[in-house]
């Protein structure tokens, strides 16, 4: 008996020899799991950096994301730093991640599916190509190509760097078309089947303004619009453009000034998807009408569609697509139809003339939505807190 004490006695003396060392190490190997876990299925925090979203969402918001909503995506590449993106931070060339193991596409069930109007972040669907400018910074392959040619981009810029779906820039935008939908823009008017899409709470677009005085506005009334926009002189020495909320415009008409909106005429904008100036003389106020893709619907491909589509076939759903005239083939296979894999939305930034979004660069799969965006729970502005944004939801 005295030797079974004597056996606990030196076990109890064993555990409470754990060096302070190994018990930090312990601790803190523990609150990064938590943390990953918590990060990767629940919600995860982000920092809102352009206008793009104003007035809803404002530079140097901070929110959270949900994760859950729409169901938690399992990681695509697994091994990978804890907290850390596609760099490490203070670097600009060190990939933090692994691409030994590539698991596919999979999500937890969620409280709902994505709706019209949700506000979302997502990975940039054209951020899996990337190259280096001269001060290292990420700029978008396609676009330069696009823009300079494929053999001077080769030449000139850094080699492309790839990104699976989880390493791209993470990008907040609203979602204003849903798998299934038509959009058409129509005068800087957004049309969802057929009717006028929800015009957001806090929506900006970009209007003429003369004030009674025929100078630019004032930066104190500027201040009481709750507006940083800089004016931009126009042709007219007299009016001046900025970017306003429908309650902006009605307090400027109460003082006498004159605003209209303005949009861009019918020409054919060479950023604009689908990228075809020659059939669609599309541009960011006048474009569609256009079929956003659902999952098992089946459209005619041919090469009027397939600029539409192209890049969902080869690239979000990986398959091989070769033309020949105008024969179509898909995995080998010539084809008049495709039948999509994968449901694709539609987003748009609230601040509609200051935004990038899928009217340059088109769909956004639904394997790259990493969550909706709930509630803003800092917010800060020239070194002051925006106390009346504190823990606000994000409508």
């Amino acid at each position: 008996m005295s030797f079974f004490f004597s056996n606990v006695s030196q076990a109890e003396e064993g555990v409470r020899k754990k060096s302070k060392v190994r018990e930090w190490i312990e601790a803190a190997l523990f609150a990064v799991v938590a943390a990953t876990l918590i990060r990767t299925f629940i919600f995860e925090a982000f920092v809102i950096p352009s206008a793009s979203m104003e007035k809803t969402l404002l530079v140097n918001d901070f929110i959270f994301v949900s994760k859950i909503s729409y169901g938690p995506r399992i990681p695509n590449t697994p091994l990978a730093w804890p907290f850390t993106h596609h760099t490490l931070p203070f670097t600009k060339n060190i990939q933090p991640f692994s691409t030994a193991i590539e698991w596919p596409y999979k999500r937890l069930p969620g409280f709902s599916s994505v709706q019209r109007n949700d506000v979302i972040v997502f990975n940039y669907p054209c951020g899996d190509s990337v190259v280096k400018n001269v001060a290292g910074e990420d700029e978008d392959y396609y676009s330069l190509v696009r823009s300079l040619g494929y053999e001077y981009v080769r030449k000139n810029y850094s080699p492309v760097v790839t990104r699976p779906v989880d390493k791209r820039e993470n990008w907040i935008k609203r979602c204003i078309a849903v798998s299934g939908d038509t959009l058409q823009i129509i005068d800087g008017i957004v049309y969802i089947n057929g009717e006028p899409g929800r015009v957001p709470r806090h929506f900006e677009a970009r209007y003429f303004v003369t004030m009674p005085n025929h100078l630019p506005i004032d930066s104190g009334l500027l201040e009481q619009l709750g507006t940083d926009h800089i004016s931009r002189p126009t042709i007219d020495s007299t009016r001046f453009i900025y970017n306003l909320t429908t309650a902006n415009v009605d307090t400027l008409l109460s003082m006498g000034a004159i605003v209209t909106r303005k949009t861009y005429d019918a020409f054919a904008d060479s950023r604009v998807f689908p990228f075809d100036e020659k059939h669609y003389e599309w541009n960011e106020d006048c474009f569609g009408p256009l079929y956003i893709p659902k999952k098992g619907a089946t459209v005619k491909l041919d090469t009027l569609t397939l600029p539409f589509y192209k890049r969902i076939i080869v690239t979000y759903e990986h398959n091989t697509l070769k033309t020949d005239g105008n024969k179509i083939y898909i995995n080998g296979q010539e084809t008049s139809t495709y039948t999509f894999k994968l449901n694709y939305y539609w987003m748009m930034g609230d601040n509609r003339n200051e935004s990038t979004d899928s009217r340059f660069w088109g769909f956004v799969p639904e394997d790259h939505i990493v969550g909706k965006a709930s509630i803003i729970w800092l917010s800060y502005h020239k070194n002051r807190i925006r106390w009346g944004r504190l823990f606000s939801a994000i409508r």
